[in-house]
């Protein structure tokens, strides 16, 4: 899935389904209150399908077990939450890092 306009947060409203927000009107702190309520209700009705969501947008394994941890100081809808606004800031980086290369800036031996 592509990013309209380069924003990280197009893709967190369409994965998660917050429709009624779109990234050009919310702030990134309303986007992710909306974003812990959409988890949390996730996680009381429909965890499989959050799993599922957390997988396809790339949070790891084993930082989702630590925000799904019973020693986790942070509810686990915040801590996941959290992760999936981190991850998609770490995507962004590196598609400004990375995306603009030319294919003849790219080691002929890494191009395709």
């Amino acid at each position: 899935m592509t990013l309209p306009n380069d924003n990280p947060n197009d893709l967190i409203i369409s994965e998660f389904e917050l429709e009624s927000l779109t990234s050009e009107s919310a702030s990134e702190e309303a986007i992710f209150e909306m974003l812990c309520d959409r988890i949390s209700y996730l996680i009381e009705h429909n965890m499989e399908y959050l799993m599922s969501l957390l997988y396809r947008n790339d949070v790891l394994e084993h930082k989702i077990h630590d925000a799904l941890s019973p020693g986790n100081p942070e509810p686990a809808n915040v801590a996941l939450a959290n992760l999936v606004m981190e991850r998609q800031r770490q995507r962004m980086e590196t598609k400004k890092k990375y995306g603009s290369q030319r294919s003849e800036e790219v080691d002929e031996d890494l191009r395709w």
